[in-house]
């Protein structure tokens, strides 16, 4: 059974389950449930708090489903870099899911906000919960991609390793796709992907 922390928000834990069921599909809110699982053993293997861990690797992916024409008046409206319209909403759903977590949620907490602003693009500098949430994204139970147990296995054997193993292999398949490439990422990966000292 689904419980988080109420420590973050004045809703219930129930609530937010409930508002992020009925945010998303079946696909998408179990793929919450799988990174949130994930992120508490990261927490766990890593020392940090578990509860919080298991919270925002949940509601990472709040905002994935809402509509463009929300996250565009989203971007317009509270004060986030009009850059941003250049992108999409798979950029969109981490930094500006953020005002609906806040929106919706009542989830203020800055760490945990963070998190979910990191979580797709990664950051040059990356908090634990940041790195968790980052790599219990990609290596959730439900992913099948080729490379994921080879994924797994680094992450869990070391947390930054798995940043940078993420990094790594996102970008190649970015490139390989001739795909724009959000600069904070090309950023994160020259700190957490790329061999030091070359």
């Amino acid at each position: 059974m689904l419980h988080f922390d109420e420590t973050y928000s004045p809703l219930t834990s129930d609530e937010i389950i409930a508002k992020a069921r009925a945010n998303m599909d079946a696909s998408r809110f179990e793929h919450c449930i799988g990174v949130s699982e994930t992120a508490r053993h990261l927490a766990h293997l890593n020392g940090y708090d578990e509860n919080k861990a298991a919270l925002t690797g949940f509601i990472h992916d709040y905002a994935k489903q809402v509509s463009d024409a929300d996250f565009i008046a989203a971007i317009k409206t509270q004060g986030f870099d009009l850059e941003l319209l250049k992108w999409n909403r798979l950029i969109w759903h981490g930094i500006v899911g953020t005002y609906f977590i806040k929106r919706d949620l009542k989830i203020m907490d800055a760490e945990i906000l963070r998190a979910v602003w990191y979580h797709t693009t990664g950051a040059p500098k990356m908090t634990a919960l940041d790195k968790i949430v980052f790599v219990a994204d990609y290596i959730e139970p439900r992913r099948s991609f080729a490379g994921v147990d080879q994924a797994r296995q680094v992450s869990f054997a070391n947390l930054d390793a798995g940043v940078g193993y993420e990094l790594t292999h996102t970008l190649e398949f970015l490139l390989a796709k001739r795909a724009r490439i959000y600069p904070q990422t090309l950023l994160a990966y020259n700190v957490w992907g790329a061999e030091k000292g070359e």
